[in-house]
């Protein structure tokens, strides 16, 4: 597994950078925060297109960058796709990928066939970028830094650009990039949706500076990086295993109980990520009767951490997994809730973010 080591800083007028890290980069290693954060400069920072930063850049034991030497982007051995694609317009999609191809390294160990079986371009070939959709023209573009036989690719919110069903369209290409050529990703997002099911582990910036590190998971339970994260956000990615479908439904495999879900296109056995909204669960004292939410746990309360205003947040155990409840402190008292207390999680929406 290839390390990146991280010592840098920059200036720009009302913003600076600061990072100072180690990131082990497997699969696809997450670079979250709000706009402003500092996300896109310190991608750029790597990729070598920002020669003022100061500091070293170590990738994988191959010094990139340090206070003796300053390796430019076209020798750094990065892929970069950037959120507008930055195609060749007056070239086809055939004439975009041949160009990566020649002016990529020396060492070209991916091919075109295998570019183009994996992103679905062979219809796309002889069409210039205009006249793709934005979904289409992304897969060109990640196509293209394929091409370069890059060893780690840099991706900057490459979905931003794009409405719910383009995004849709390009995200399962993304996630299975890691697995299917050998190459890490850093992926560049604001968007926790796109975190949890792409990603399982993330690095949180925040103006400037690395705010945390960790696995998903335990960085959307901490209500002390809610500034960052948002609030609205906060909640757990859990694990379950597909065990049938039945009534437009699927039952997964949860611990040691059943989870529903609309229905999704995955065979029984398959692991799936997914995510619960601390908003989206609801707590009882005693087994709920004659109620429409069909997924209700039994928990334990593990920690109870109270907020500045009206709420509580429960962190809730089921087995070696955790759940996030948000509750108000009039009903926390109202239920003589406590730590170490059993009771049952209510559930009202699980969404679906990825296969593991």
């Amino acid at each position: 597994m290839p390390e990146l080591v991280l010592d840098v800083a920059i200036e720009k007028p009302g913003f600076s950078l600061e990072v100072s890290e180690r990131v082990a980069l497997d699969e696809i290693t997450a670079l979250f925060g709000p706009s402003g954060s500092g996300k896109t400069t310190l991608l750029r920072i790597i990729a070598g297109l920002e020669p003022a930063a100061r500091g070293s850049v170590v990738f994988d034991g191959q010094v990139w960058q340090d206070d003796k030497r300053f390796v430019p982007a076209h020798e750094r051995a990065v892929g970069y796709v950037f959120q507008d694609t930055r195609l060749f317009n007056h070239l086809t999609v055939e004439g975009n990928l041949r160009f990566a191809l020649r002016h990529g390294r020396s060492r070209a160990s991916i091919g075109m066939s295998e570019v183009i079986s994996a992103l679905d371009l062979e219809s796309l070939l002889p069409r210039r970028p205009a006249s793709l959709s934005g979904g289409e023209q992304q897969r060109v573009a990640i196509g293209r830094a394929l091409l370069t036989s890059p060893r780690v690719l840099l991706m900057d919110e490459p979905l931003s650009s794009l409405d719910t069903a383009r995004k849709r369209e390009i995200v399962s290409y993304i996630e299975a990039l890691p697995g299917r050529f050998s190459i890490p990703a850093l992926y560049v997002t604001h968007d926790l949706d796109e975190v949890a099911r792409l990603s399982n582990r993330m690095l949180l910036l925040s103006v400037g500076r690395i705010a945390a590190r960790g696995s998903v998971g335990e960085i959307l339970e901490r209500i002390d990086l809610w500034p960052s994260t948002g609030r609205l956000e906060a909640g757990s990615v859990i694990e379950a295993r597909v065990e049938r479908h039945e009534y437009g439904m699927t039952h997964l495999a949860f611990e040691t109980r059943t989870l529903q879900i609309p229905a999704v296109d995955e065979v029984p056995g398959k692991v799936l990520r997914l995510r619960v909204h601390a908003r989206d669960v609801a707590v009882a004292t005693e087994p709920p009767r004659n109620l429409s939410i069909r997924n209700v746990l039994p928990v334990t309360i593990k920690r109870i951490d109270l907020d500045a205003t009206v709420h509580a947040e429960l962190l809730l155990g089921v087995g070696a997994q955790t759940l996030r409840a948000r509750i108000t402190r009039d009903a926390l008292e109202d239920l003589g809730l406590a730590e170490g207390q059993q009771v049952h999680a209510l559930i009202k929406s699980v969404l679906f973010e990825g296969r593991l």
